[in-house]
């Protein structure tokens, strides 16, 4: 494992973009709620950049970004309780995604669907611990559905945009 001390100038800049880019489309996406009747959906655009930091860099900066935008917007936008939902899905989601990622079977699009639905279920799971309410398990299916939608236009983008930068990212050293 790679000590801090090597982290060179550009990568704390290339790391930077990526958490400043996951801030402010989480607050545009608090901002414009989706209009489709569904209370709490959201696109998860922040995810695009948590999926290309975790091709372009690795999981461990991946997670670091991931946890940082939940605890900043939180603070800034949102409150306590959505600090421990966004927790709960983001780390459930995030070690699936990392996991999936080393088994080298899946596609990116694959990992951001798989990312999508698990960021989903870790949350209602989080709303089921608190509230202690056995019938919002018969939300998981609508749940599903929309990570996995939401999880594919993520990964797309993600695709797209992995595809036109890859080369010019400065890799950390091993």
């Amino acid at each position: 494992m790679r000590r801090f001390t090597k982290i060179t100038v550009k990568e704390i800049a290339q790391y930077g973009c990526l958490l400043a880019f996951t801030m402010i489309v989480s607050y545009v996406e608090v901002l414009f709620p989706m209009p489709i009747g569904i209370p709490g959906v959201k696109l998860g655009l922040a995810n695009v950049a948590i999926v290309l930091c975790l091709y372009l860099f690795g999981a461990f900066p991946a997670l670091v970004i991931n946890v940082l935008r939940i605890i900043l917007c939180s603070f800034l936008f949102a409150n306590l309780y959505s600090l421990w939902y966004s927790l709960a899905g983001a780390v459930l989601s995030f070690f699936i995604m990392a996991l999936c990622k080393r088994i080298k079977n899946f596609s990116m699009i694959g990992i951001s669907v798989l990312g999508g639905v698990f960021h989903n279920i870790g949350q209602l799971l989080i709303a089921f611990l608190i509230t202690e309410v056995p019938v919002l398990m018969y939300y998981i299916p609508v749940l599903i559905i929309i990570g996995t939608i939401t999880g594919f236009i993520n990964g797309g983008l993600a695709k797209i945009i992995y595809d036109k930068i890859h080369k010019y990212i400065v890799k950390p050293e091993s």
